[in-house]
Parts: structure tokens; C-alpha cells; sequence
């Protein structure tokens, strides 16, 4: 058994510095940490150190919309934390670049995984593993999209932003993708966000895939109602 297999996992992340707080997704697998929300990636390391975990992150704009703000008033941080299990998850405290002297904290939470379909296969000239951004856009005149990060790692979807989770499966060859997604809240979204907050959403899916990233059409299924999407993903690391 691999040292990091239980750590390994995708978590619902929430933390702050100061009066700031944000919240993410975030993957740990094999030692690397992947993930973020609707308009920042993180990416980063994390290592054994006796009882403790020794973690460095990065953040990483993915999304100009100006909506956004950053947590500690830059596109761009470096964050160092130690952290261990607490209340069944994890706990870290740290620093951050951006605010000297302050302390950084993030409480880790595990999502449940257990409706993550099964895994797709990938051959030749398909799509490439690694840390996307996507960009949803409802069509048919519908107002409502949603923008966060995705890890496609050998057939398997493990993604979401800041109100939503996403577990799929894919297969792909040839400059071709298609597969499934199931979208879910890991925290209450009605109100937040129009169209699919409050609902468990299943989506069916295909494309086209390029070694930057690639492109879908979907069609979603929110409650009773029927949405076509598109979508657009940015690879912003690989794994």
C-alpha cells in the first residue's frame, strides 16, 4: 500500500487569513494537490512528515471575470502549511506570501465518491491527464453557466468549485472524448446559483480534445428540466 493512499481522495476545502475566507475543491493523489473554484486553481505538493502533513500550494487565476476577487488581493500566491487529522478531516495552518505575519488556515473535508461511474477507457490521441479550468455556458437562451476546475486523470472526473462537486468517467482516442458527470452540492447552492443550485445533476457529454484542452457539448438533466450546455477546458497542469 502507496504511504498516501489514505490521504488520496477529493475533499471539500474551506479556509481563510484574517477576515478573508474562501472555499475550493481539492484532490490529493499521490502526493500532488490539485483543485480550486470558480475563478482560481490550486496547485501544489504535499509530503509525510512523522505525524504531520507539509504541504506547498499555489494559486493561479483561471477566470478574468472581475466578479472574483482574490482572497489576499493577488492572482498569484504561495502558501506553506502543516496539518494532521482533526474532527474527520484535515486540519492545516500556515503562512501565505501575500500576507506576512498572518495566519493561513484550511479545513479539508471528504466527499463521498461512491457514485463516481465506472472508469472510461483512454487510447491513442486522447484527451491528456492533468488539472483543467472549464467554463459552462447554458444554451437556448438560458442565463446560467458555471466555471471551476476539473482533474482528469486515466478515465476518471473529479472536479467542482466553490458550491459543487463533480464525479465522471470519460473515455477518449483519437482527438475524441465522451462521457458522464454527475454534479452535486457540497454546499448549498439555491439562491447562489440560478439554474442548477438545488439540484443533483446528471450530464451526458461529447467532444473534441487537443494536448491545451478541449471542448464539449452536453445535455444536462436539473430536476425535471432538459439543458443543452457547451463547455470549454483549459489544461492548466498535468498529472
Amino acid at each position: 500500500m502507496r504511504v498516501f493512499s489514505l490521504l488520496d481522495g477529493l475533499y471539500k476545502a474551506e479556509y481563510g487569513v484574517g477576515d478573508a475566507f474562501g472555499r475550493s475543491i481539492m484532490c490529493m493523489h499521490e502526493g500532488r494537490m490539485l483543485g480550486g473554484n470558480s475563478a482560481f486553481a490550486h496547485l501544489g505538493t504535499y509530503r509525510r512528515d512523522g505525524e504531520e502533513i507539509a504541504a506547498e500550494i499555489i494559486t493561479e487565476r483561471h477566470n478574468d471575470d472581475p466578479h472574483y476577487k482574490p482572497l489576499m488581493g493577488t492572482d498569484h500566491a504561495a502558501i506553506k502549511v502543516r496539518g494532521k487529522w482533526h474532527d474527520g478531516g484535515l486540519r492545516f495552518e500556515g503562512e501565505a506570501a501575500p500576507r506576512p505575519g498572518a495566519l493561513f488556515w484550511a479545513n479539508l473535508t471528504k466527499l463521498d465518491e461512491e457514485a463516481l461511474p465506472p472508469v472510461g477507457e483512454v487510447g491513442p490521441g486522447g484527451i491528456v491527464n492533468g488539472l483543467y479550468s472549464i467554463h459552462i455556458r447554458a444554451l437556448d437562451g438560458i442565463d446560467g453557466g458555471l466555471s471551476g476546475v476539473m482533474l482528469l486523470l486515466d478515465g476518471r472526473i473529479l472536479g467542482g468549485d466553490a458550491f459543487f462537486y463533480y464525479l465522471g468517467a470519460y473515455s477518449s482516442a483519437d482527438g475524441r472524448w465522451k462521457g458522464e458527470i454527475l454534479n452535486q452540492e457540497h454546499t448549498p447552492a439555491v439562491g447562489e446559483i440560478p439554474v442548477f443550485g438545488g439540484h443533483e445533476i446528471g450530464i451526458g457529454f461529447s467532444g473534441t480534445c487537443h494536448e491545451a484542452g478541449a471542448e464539449l457539448e452536453a445535455i444536462a438533466l436539473a430536476g425535471k428540466r432538459s439543458l443543452r450546455l457547451t463547455a470549454v477546458l483549459r489544461l492548466m497542469r498535468r498529472a
